[in-house]
C-alpha cells in the first residue's frame, strides 16, 4: 500500500473518531432540536472553514465560477445532509442512525463515481464496502433497546439516514471532483462548505434559540462545530487529496461503530450479541481496504496552491470488470 494511500485511510479514520462523537454529544442538549444542532454544527463548521479558506478562494474564484453549478450542488448537499443525519439520530437512536447514514454512502458514492465520472471500482473496493454495508445491516438489525424501540421512529430515522447517506457521497464527489480539477483543497472545501453553511443559518435563526438557553446547550453546539465539523473537515479534505471520495465514504464506516459503541456506554443504548457481530464485520471491512493490493495508480498532479493530489487507486478496467 502506497504511504499516500495511508495517509489519505488515516486521515478519514480520524475524522471518522471526530464524528463518531457528534451522537452521543447531541444528547447533552436535549431541549435543542435535531435541525438546530445540525445548522449549527455544519452551518458555523462551514463558514469557519470558507474564513480560514479566504486566501485561496481569492486565487481560485476564477475556477470556482466556471463550476458554480457543481459547487451549489455539493453546497446543497452540505446543507442537508446535518439535518437528515440528525434528524434520523432523534428518530431511530444514535446507533442506528449512525449506521444508516453512514453505511448508505459507500454504495451511493460508488454508484456516482461509476455512472458519471464512468469510473471502474475494483473488486477490493467492492468487496470492502459489501463487507461494510452487510456489517452495519447486521447492526441495524440487531436489538436496540431505548431511544430506537418505537418502530414507527425507526422507520422514519432510516428514510432520513439514507437522505444523509446520499447527500453525504453527494459533497465528498464534489469536494473531490473541484480537486481533481485543479483546485486547491482550501478553495475546494470553503467554497462547498462555506455556501453550504450560509444555507444553513436561516434554518439556526429559526431553531436555535434552546443552544442558547444555557450554558451546556452553547457548549455542546461549540463543541460540535469545532471540534468534528471545523477540525474534522480540516482533516477529512487533506484525505480526499489521497483517496477517491468513494474510498472516503467506505473508510467512514468506522463512524457508526464508534457512535454505537458510545450509544451503549454513554447514552444507555443496548446491543444485542448479533450487533457486536455487525461491528466486528465492519472492522474486517476496513481492513481489507486498509491493506488491500493497490491498484494502479495515476501520477500525482500539482494542485494550484503546490500540493500534489494523488489517485493511487484508480484501477484499470480489466481488473475492475472481472470483480
Amino acid at each position: 500500500m502506497s504511504r499516500n494511500r495511508l495517509l489519505g485511510i488515516a486521515a478519514i479514520t480520524v475524522t471518522s473518531l471526530l464524528w463518531g462523537t457528534t451522537g452521543t454529544a447531541a444528547t447533552f442538549a436535549p431541549d435543542a432540536g435535531p435541525l438546530a444542532i445540525g445548522a449549527a454544527a455544519l452551518g458555523i463548521g462551514g463558514l469557519l472553514q470558507a474564513a480560514v479558506a479566504i486566501p485561496a478562494l481569492r486565487r481560485s474564484r476564477a475556477s470556482l465560477r466556471a463550476r458554480l453549478g457543481v459547487v451549489v450542488l455539493g453546497a446543497m448537499a452540505v446543507a442537508v445532509y446535518p439535518l437528515a443525519f440528525y434528524s434520523s439520530m432523534h428518530y431511530a437512536g444514535v446507533a442506528i442512525g449512525s449506521v444508516i447514514s453512514l453505511a448508505s454512502a459507500p454504495l451511493a458514492s460508488g454508484l456516482l463515481e461509476r455512472l458519471v465520472d464512468a469510473s471502474p471500482l475494483s473488486r477490493w473496493w467492492v468487496l470492502a464496502a459489501g463487507l461494510g454495508i452487510a456489517g452495519s445491516t447486521v447492526l441495524c438489525a440487531s436489538k436496540l433497546e431505548g431511544p430506537a424501540a418505537d418502530a414507527t421512529s425507526s422507520f422514519i430515522g432510516i428514510g432520513l439516514g439514507l437522505v444523509a447517506g446520499a447527500t453525504y457521497a453527494v459533497y465528498s464527489w464534489v469536494v473531490h471532483g473541484l480537486m481533481r480539477s485543479g483546485i486547491d483543497r482550501p478553495a475546494a472545501m470553503g467554497s462547498v462548505f462555506g455556501t453550504g453553511g450560509a444555507l444553513l443559518l436561516p434554518v439556526l435563526l429559526l431553531t436555535g434559540a434552546p443552544l442558547v438557553a444555557s450554558a451546556q446547550n452553547l457548549a455542546v453546539a461549540g463543541y460540535m462545530a469545532l471540534v468534528p465539523m471545523f477540525v474534522g473537515y480540516l482533516v477529512f479534505g487533506y484525505g480526499l487529496t489521497k483517496v477517491t471520495a468513494s474510498t472516503a465514504t467506505t473508510v467512514t464506516l468506522t463512524e457508526p461503530a464508534i457512535a454505537t459503541v458510545l450509544a451503549v456506554a454513554v447514552v444507555g443504548e443496548r446491543l444485542s450479541p448479533l450487533g457486536w457481530m455487525g461491528l466486528c464485520v465492519i472492522g474486517i471491512a476496513l481492513l481489507i481496504l486498509a491493506f488491500a493490493p493497490a491498484n494502479a495508480a495515476s501520477p500525482p498532479r500539482t494542485l494550484s496552491g503546490g500540493e500534489a493530489l494523488h489517485e493511487p487507486e484508480r484501477a484499470d478496467t480489466s481488473t475492475a470488470q472481472s470483480g
